[in-house]
């Protein structure tokens, strides 16, 4: 397992960015959330194997139809404080 937290800048809110990250994450059997941020960006946890985390940043670089990712940032975090058990779309 491991745990990658993203910082999704772009046109990332408002398009439905945040429902779509869900799903995709779902989809993919991974664990953590993703939130708006007052900045504007989206922010994202997600705990999951190597390759599922791939496919969501391979994924998250392109969005639903009306977001425009202008870049990702990636975090690796210490899996020892995190404990998550589903993936949560946060306000």
């Amino acid at each position: 397992m491991h745990a990658v937290k993203l910082l999704i800048q772009g046109k990332v809110q408002g398009v439905g960015y945040r429902r779509w990250f869900e799903q995709q994450a779902i989809a993919l059997d991974l664990k953590g959330y993703v939130k708006n941020l007052a900045t504007g960006d989206v922010e994202a946890l997600v705990i999951g194997s190597e390759d599922a985390i791939h496919k969501i940043l391979k994924h998250s670089q392109i969005g639903p139809l009306r977001a425009n990712v202008t870049q990702i940032d990636q975090h690796i975090i210490p899996m020892h404080d995190l404990d998550y058990d589903d993936f949560k779309m946060m306000r």
